[in-house]
Order: structure tokens, then C-alpha cells, then sequence
């Protein structure tokens, strides 16, 4: 009887979830970017990825003008509160799927001698998943549409978001993004998918259906959208995303994957780790915003972050955000 409890209550802790904890604090509570005098972001600096070079914080944003159209602007700071915006922005809409609409919401990681980003193009009718590569944050090099709009496995209709896990796992390198499906209640939502590539420039889908499902009534029942690259963790691929209500209030949240199967559920949050609450965050172009994009490790843990996130789709914040894997 005893040794029956003892082996059902050992096999019950083998079984559990890993416990992931969250805690998140505002660094300021002013945004650290915000819309500025040059044309080209006259109406919103916002949703920055984020990378550490030589000591300093970089971030690339997305920049919009009078006319909506966004760009890519680059900007430096010691301290990762006090930016230096470079004068011009280091990605402009050119190919014909970034005309009219621009460039958005980029993803960056470094791989080897590479950044890798992921960006959004839009054409002010598709907005399509796409990549640059560049050794210096700098000049890129486009590499075109890597999930084109309406031709997933699951997917019928756009793409964005790309977000990259930083080592290979079975062979292949794997990527979560946003991809929008017509529900059969009629209603258009954004779930999350999963893409796998051999050479990190040719990406298909990795699955016939979201890795995540739709929770009526929860923090993202409307939107599950990746934030910034994952973190390989001792107990799995740990991924912070942005969920959005029906009523389009938007937090982040976490996953946790299998590292052994990146398709693979192990945990996930229940609430958002922080919601918009600053008259920046409540109101502007998108009111009830926040979206985490970029984040870079503090010194000493690589699991104590500085996360950089926008603001009502106009301003740049930033947080402090502790995680604990256990």
C-alpha cells in the first residue's frame, strides 16, 4: 500500500510542468523612445528588437511617418535608457512587398558573424514575413518573403513576427511566428506557428496547425504573437509573447517548449506578466499596447533581462524582467 503511494506520488512530480516564474518592473516610466523632429518618425518610434554590441545596447525600431509609412531606425545608448538616434533610418521600403506600407516590427539575432532579422513587410495589402542579414546592424542585405500571406499549412492570411531560436535543435534551426486564420465562427484571429529551416534563409512550416491553443476568454484568446528571440533554458525553450484579449488590451506572456520537440507545449502562462497602465501606454495610434519586442541580458544572468517593448504603437518602454526556471 505505502510503496504503491510512494512510486504514484514520485511518478505524479516526474510528470509535472517546470514551474516558470516571472517577475516584471517598469525601468522608467517615461519612454525611452518616443516620435521625433526627422520625417521619417514624426508619428511614432516603437517595437524595437534589441542586441548588446561592445557594451552598449542597440535597438532597431520601428519608425513611422505623417503617412503611416515605418522604416527601420537604429539607436545606441550606454545605459540602455538614453538612446542616440542615428540620423537616417538603416532599412527603408523598397522591394514591392514593403512599398506603401514600409517595414516593421523587426526581430534580431546574432548567429556566428550574422544578424539575422525578421521584419514585416506590408504593401498596404499583405503584410508577409520577411528577412535581412547584416554583419553590423547596419546594412542589410533582404533575403524577400520567408512565409508568404495566405499560403501556410494553416494559415489564411498574413504572416509577421518572426522569431528565432538561437541553436540547432534535431539538425534543423526553428522559428515561432504569427500567422492569421479565419476561424469558423467567422472571425479573423492570430495564432501562433512554428517554421524549421536547414540554412536559416529558407523556412517552411514545421506543423498543420498552431503550436498553441486558443483559450476563450484568457489574456490571448484574440492574439498570440511572438516577442523577442527565445532563450534555450535547462528545462526548455523559453518564449515571451504578446497576447491580446477580444477587446485587443495587449500583455506578455510566456511559453515554455520542449527542447527535445520545439512543437511541444510544456508550460504556459496564465496572465500577462504586465499590463499598459501609462497614459503612453493606454493611449496612442493603438490604445491598450503592450508589446514586448527586444530584450537583452543584464549583466551577470542571462535570464535578468532588460525588455524593451511599444507603447501604444507610438513610444518605446522599458522593463526589467526577472525569470525563474525551475
Amino acid at each position: 500500500m505505502y510503496i504503491r503511494v510512494f512510486f504514484a506520488f514520485f511518478a505524479a512530480v516526474l510528470a509535472a510542468p517546470p514551474a516558470v516564474t516571472i517577475q516584471a518592473e517598469r525601468l522608467s516610466d517615461r519612454p525611452v523612445l518616443r516620435p521625433a523632429a526627422p520625417p521619417w518618425m514624426e508619428a511614432g518610434a516603437f517595437n524595437p528588437a534589441a542586441a548588446m554590441v561592445d557594451g552598449k545596447t542597440i535597438l532597431l525600431f520601428r519608425a513611422r511617418d505623417a503617412h503611416g509609412t515605418s522604416r527601420i531606425g537604429y539607436a545606441a545608448s550606454a545605459d540602455g535608457l538614453h538612446f542616440k538616434i542615428d540620423p537616417r533610418p538603416v532599412l527603408e521600403p523598397a522591394a514591392p512587398y514593403e512599398r506603401g506600407g514600409g517595414v516593421e516590427d523587426p526581430r534580431v539575432l546574432r548567429i556566428g558573424t550574422v544578424y539575422y532579422m525578421t521584419y514585416t513587410g506590408y504593401n498596404l495589402h499583405d503584410a508577409q514575413l520577411c528577412l535581412a542579414t547584416s554583419p553590423d546592424l547596419r546594412h542589410w542585405r533582404r533575403h524577400g518573403v520567408i512565409l508568404p500571406a495566405y499560403h501556410g499549412t494553416w494559415t489564411t492570411g498574413w504572416t509577421k513576427s518572426g522569431a528565432i531560436v538561437p541553436e540547432r535543435i534535431n539538425a534543423k534551426w526553428w522559428m515561432y511566428y504569427l500567422g492569421t486564420r479565419h476561424d469558423s465562427d467567422g472571425k479573423d484571429r492570430d495564432y501562433m506557428g512554428l517554421a524549421s529551416s536547414a540554412d536559416l534563409l529558407h523556412w517552411t512550416d514545421a506543423t498543420s496547425q498552431p503550436v498553441l491553443e486558443r483559450r476563450p476568454g484568457d489574456f490571448d484568446d484574440r492574439v498570440m504573437e511572438p516577442g523577442p528571440p527565445p532563450l534555450v533554458t535547462s528545462a526548455g525553450i523559453l518564449l515571451l509573447y504578446n497576447g491580446a484579449n477580444d477587446k485587443l488590451v495587449y500583455g506578455p506572456g510566456w511559453i515554455l517548449f520542449d527542447k527535445a520537440d520545439p512543437r511541444r507545449v510544456l508550460a504556459r502562462s496564465g496572465k500577462a506578466f504586465m499590463r499598459p497602465s501609462l497614459q503612453w501606454e493606454l493611449v496612442g495610434t493603438v490604445p491598450n499596447v503592450i508589446f514586448l519586442e527586444g530584450a537583452t541580458p543584464r549583466p551577470g544572468d542571462a535570464l535578468d533581462l532588460t525588455g524593451y517593448y511599444g507603447g501604444a504603437d507610438r513610444y518605446t518602454g522599458a522593463m526589467r524582467i526577472r525569470i525563474s526556471v525551475q
